[in-house]
């Protein structure tokens, strides 16, 4: 018996008691009778006991109107019934199969292969309730002529073309299939976006199909559904229906009877036997009916696993859509499906997305705690510049115990209008396909990959320096707490500012412009109290240095970024120390940690900065900062958590938050305790700033917005080499795409001479390399040579040079 059979308690001495239904036919329980003798003798026979029959599409179904007047006699010729019922359903069922289905189903479909070879055609063949194909190209390649397909039903031109062509050959070949899929246990799902796709779901493996034309999809969509219906899962109430088979009591009171048990004796016997047996059917019942729901989860999981499979390129393509073609980097035209099943391909394991969960235990649920209302720090007293206007821009601390002087940092500078929006795009954008462009420059450095114009933002990795400096408020507090004589929250701020430089890059998924060699920035901004100036100091290697001065610190570092493309991904490793020097002589070092950006061909595009940020200091505290890295199942990621030590190595402060939302601090060691509600009194450093009000298509935050702005009179002060003047990037901000495209290709042509110029002895003109050391130092006299209007040693790198000079 079948342990989900149930087990009825029917006692055969009672069955004399039930109404004799009229007999079958000899003939029916010896199979010789024709089948519509039969079905006319099932429905007069069995007609009075209220068994009623229904056909419908081939499949029957018995429902029993009163079932406790159900002889025995009929149960016992149950089986017999289903079998006669049986051969009308499969018989249905078989003309249903013949005329959609008839000897097999062949035709090319075209299979999702990897994300490098795309779509490919296979010769797919069904029959037997097996789903085969094979290669048409290469030495793999199978033989198809009206002579092998005999018999075949061919869907599709491309399939008729191709038999065709081939010569016809005597002899049906051997041919091994290179890929199988048994219907039986698959699953098949429409493409809701596409109609000229669908998917098939194994369970261990994803076939995703395309048909060459939206009628031939649903002509194999109608074979694959018709030969699944030769296997027909049962409904709930088929499964949960009772079987009444006999229990007999009958060995057991002849037994009893032997040894002169007395007659009461063998009833109370047969009864307690009825309701053991009554009992274990209830289990049984229970523990089926359990296992038909499991099995009804697990088939709706397979189908919605397909289902989203099917989807997630095209709703990824509508995003596009809707972002416009410069969000083209996201994803590539031909990667239209996952590459959940990819025999034909072993694809290379991205490195870079490798996990590294070393110290994982050192870090808690911060987005849990960070939603708590109960911080010292509620970060309600604003900070008002002209980056905010009628808005508010950035949060500082409001405890009453903080010193008057540092709830005032940066509310004093002078009020300096600037823009808020890009200006209006010229022309409409076009559309480029990432794939095309990258796949031959996989494992290169991505500062020698010429891109177009459409996967760069408008401003230079100059101008992405002086980013970093957004929340310079934090070094200014730290100043006003260094003068103070309070260290430790000196360097609590410092570690809050080398955090927040990452708050920009989120969202932004465009390359910044390479400089030109000698291509300058300058950033005058009274109102955060700084002034910052960059150049490009070398051309290979990609160097970048830079050097800013606020009210009492100056800031200066240079940026040398190994990046590679990993097909998927691209890994940046920055290479370079930053210094921060107050007036006082105590000075912090920190170099940045590694930052990828993956996704590139499909999916969501997301970057994430991990590795550990040691900031040094010369005199009491250092800090240790760690950037954890985002895991595929992360559900709270862009966690940071540091401690800041004394000059004996003992933990004094804790931090943690996010880069790109906010940074928080506790005195004492709290890094390996987790959550707690200790954490509730932790104190707010730093704070994101607000979104733009009128937001852009490459994420710019309201303070990017402002960089490659030309204030009134400004021109007129800059040198030739400021990245302002560039005229690609000035045409990318502007919208017409097209003049920035040939500019970006000329300035690049004429980039190539830069080498050479490298070669024989250029030298920056701002920053000099410092004795012993190849960090670059800003050597002076930029700001006084503006004041006097003097560019004479700044050439104009951005004009035009006659073939001459290209050709010198």
């Amino acid at each position: 018996m079948h342990p989900f059979c149930c087990v009825s308690t029917v006692d055969e001495r009672h069955t004399s008691n039930f109404s004799e239904p009229s007999a079958m036919p000899a003939a029916a329980s010896a199979s010789v009778v024709s089948k519509s003798d039969l079905a006319k003798s099932i429905n007069n026979n069995y007609h009075h006991n209220h068994h009623v029959l229904n056909y419908d599409s081939g499949r029957i179904s018995q429902r029993t109107v009163a079932p406790a007047t159900i002889s025995a006699e009929p149960t016992h010729r149950l089986p017999a019934l289903r079998e006669a019922t049986q051969l009308l359903c499969g018989d249905q069922r078989e003309v249903k199969i013949n005329d959609i289905v008839g000897n097999g189903i062949s035709g090319i479909l075209y299979k999702w292969v990897n994300y490098g070879k795309g779509w490919r055609p296979r010769w797919f063949v069904l029959q037997d309730g097996v789903l085969s194909y094979y290669k048409i190209h290469g030495p793999d390649k199978i033989v198809v002529s009206p002579e092998t397909e005999k018999g075949s039903r061919i869907i599709g031109e491309d399939s008729h073309r191709l038999m065709s062509r081939r010569k016809s050959v005597n002899f049906r070949p051997h041919r091994k299939p290179f890929g199988e899929v048994h219907l039986k246990v698959a699953s098949i799902r429409e493409s809701r976006s596409d109609d000229k796709r669908f998917s098939i779901f194994t369970g261990t493996k994803t076939l995703h199909l395309r048909a060459e034309t939206r009628e031939d999809r649903v002509q194999w969509m109608d074979a694959l559904h018709a030969v699944k219906e030769m296997f027909p899962r049962m409904s709930n109430s088929e499964l949960m229906a009772p079987v009444y088979n006999v229990v007999s009591t009958e060995k057991l009171r002849q037994r009893l009877l032997q040894e002169g048990v007395s007659e009461a004796a063998i009833q109370e016997s047969e009864q307690i036997m009825r309701n053991e047996f009554s009992s274990l059917q209830s289990q049984l019942m229970l523990v089926k009916q359990k296992h038909v729901l499991l099995l009804d989860t697990l088939r709706q999981l397979e189908t919605e696993k397909v289902d989203l499979e099917n989807t997630v390129v095209d709703e990824s393509q509508r995003q596009l859509n809707e972002l416009g073609p410069s969000s083209r980097l996201r994803q590539d035209k031909s990667s239209e499906g996952t590459a959940s099943e990819s025999e034909d391909d072993n694809e290379r394991v991205d490195a870079a997305e490798e996990e590294t969960d070393d110290e994982d235990n050192a870090f808690f649920d911060t987005r849990d705690f960070l939603s708590s209302s109960s911080f010292k720090s509620s970060g309600s007293d604003l900070r008002t510049s002209s980056f905010s206007s009628d808005e508010d821009l950035y949060a500082f601390e409001s405890e009453e115990d903080v010193d008057p002087s540092i709830k005032s940092v940066g509310k004093n500078f002078p009020r300096v209008k600037r823009r808020k929006r890009l200006p209006d795009p010229v022309e409409k954008e076009k559309g480029v396909s990432l794939w095309s462009m990258i796949k031959d420059n996989i494992g290169k450095d991505l500062t020698k990959v010429c891109l177009p114009v459409y996967f760069n933002e408008p401003l230079s990795s100059l101008q992405k320096c002086f980013e970093d400096l957004e929340y310079s408020y934090l070094i200014d507090r730290a100043y006003e707490w260094g003068k103070m004589g309070n260290s430790l929250m000196r360097i609590l701020n410092v570690a809050a500012f080398a955090v927040s430089g990452y708050a920009s890059t989120e969202g932004r998924h465009c390359k910044p412009f390479n400089p030109l060699l000698g291509e300058t920035y300058e950033a005058d901004y009274p109102d955060k109290g700084v002034r910052f100036f960059s150049e490009k100091v070398s051309h290979h290697p990609m160097i970048v240095a830079c050097h800013c001065e606020g009210t009492g610190w100056k800031f200066w570092g240079d940026s040398n970024l190994k990046s590679k493309f990993w097909g998927r991904s691209i890994q940046l490793d920055p290479v370079g120390v930053l210094t921060l020097e107050f007036d006082d002589g105590e000075v912090f070092q920190w170099s940045k940690v590694t930052t990828s950006i993956y996704n590139l061909i499909l999916g969501k595009l997301y970057c994430d900065h991990y590795g550990t940020m040691r900031i040094q200091g010369n005199r009491n505290y250092s800090c240790k900062l760690k950037f954890k890295e985002q895991s595929i199942i992360d559900r709270n990621p862009h966690q940071v958590q540091g401690i800041v030590q004394d000059r004996y190595g003992k933990t004094v402060a804790t931090l943690f938050g996010k880069w790109d939302e906010s940074m928080h601090y506790m005195s004492g060691d709290y890094s390996g305790k987790g959550k707690g509600t200790e954490l509730a009194d932790a104190c707010l450093l730093w704070k994101r700033s607000k979104p733009p009000k009128f937001p852009t298509k490459y994420n710019l935050t309201r303070f990017a917005i402002t960089l490659n702005e030309l204030t009134p009179g400004l021109k007129e002060k800059l040198p030739p080499t400021d990245s302002r003047l560039r005229p690609d990037q000035r045409c990318l901000e502007n919208g017409e795409y097209d003049l920035a495209n040939s500019e970006k290709l000329r300035l690049e042509q004429r980039q190539r001479q830069a080498h050479k110029m490298q070669e024989s002895g250029w030298k920056p003109r701002w920053f000099a390399k410092e004795k012993g050391s190849d960090a670059y130092r800003y050597v002076g006299g930029y700001w006084e040579a503006r004041e006097r209007g003097n560019w004479d040693s700044c050439p104009n790198i951005f004009g035009h040079f006659s073939s001459e000079q290209m050709s010198d």
